[in-house]
């Protein structure tokens, strides 16, 4: 689903205030913005925007069938502290993680074929009625996404909404803290960027914070942000 280059540029113009534009988001496209969330380090920000902007909107959740307890245990808490009503598990198919990942081992040796069995592929199918997708991503968390824009058009005209992408790690932790959010439990065990348990890693401080991710791989992304 294609976004109208009207609607793209009105979104530009509304992207300083992130509760202003996932509102215009939801006006201008009724029923076909959802938000994507780990319900990992940084969470909370975003969903409580898209909770206050739009508290209806879909939020996809990729249950890998390899998250930490803790996350699942958070991602139940923290919707309920926000008042989403909205929240779906995206899970692989059942007869493909058995037909490609018998043993669950899957990342071990091959973690790219890993995150699109258990990400990629259940994403692209789920997001199909949807011309834009809110993230949380910003520009501070890693290298690779430095230049990230606020309102991005993917190539296949889908729209990448991250209201948060120009927010220094300060402001975010401010508002945080000006929300009164709840914490992921693992951030306090130095893990500022969380994904599946067996991928992730804690990181010392002054790293960088997806560093913990892939340790030792050249791997950065799952692959669902990837430019295309």
């Amino acid at each position: 689903m294609s976004v109208d280059a009207s609607i793209i540029e009105h979104l530009k113009a509304s992207s300083a205030d992130p509760v202003h534009l996932l509102r215009e988001a939801a006006r201008l496209l009724p029923g076909g913005v959802a938000a994507l969330s780990s319900f990992g380090a940084e969470s909370a920000l975003l969903l409580a925007i898209v909770a206050e902007a739009a508290p209806d909107m879909p939020v996809l959740f990729l249950e890998t069938g390899k998250h930490f307890p803790q996350t699942l245990a958070y991602r139940a808490e923290l919707a309920r502290f926000l008042g989403l009503n909205n929240v779906q598990d995206v899970r692989p198919a059942a007869s493909e993680v058995a037909d490609r990942d018998p043993t669950g081992e899957l990342w071990a040796f091959d973690p790219d074929a890993c995150c699109k069995l258990r990400k990629v592929e259940p994403l692209d199918l789920a997001t199909l009625p949807y011309g834009a997708l809110v993230t949380g991503r910003k520009r501070v968390q890693a290298s690779t996404r430095t230049a990230l824009p606020v309102v991005e058009v993917k190539g296949d005209g889908q729209v990448r909404i991250n209201p948060l992408a120009l927010w220094s790690a300060e402001k975010v932790e401010q508002e945080i803290k000006r929300r009164g959010l709840p914490a992921h439990p693992l951030v306090a065990q130095g893990y500022p960027s969380i994904g599946c348990e067996p991928c992730t890693r804690p990181v010392s401080e002054g790293q960088d914070a997806r560093s913990g991710r892939w340790a030792g791989l050249a791997k950065t992304e799952c692959g669902i942000h990837t430019v295309g």
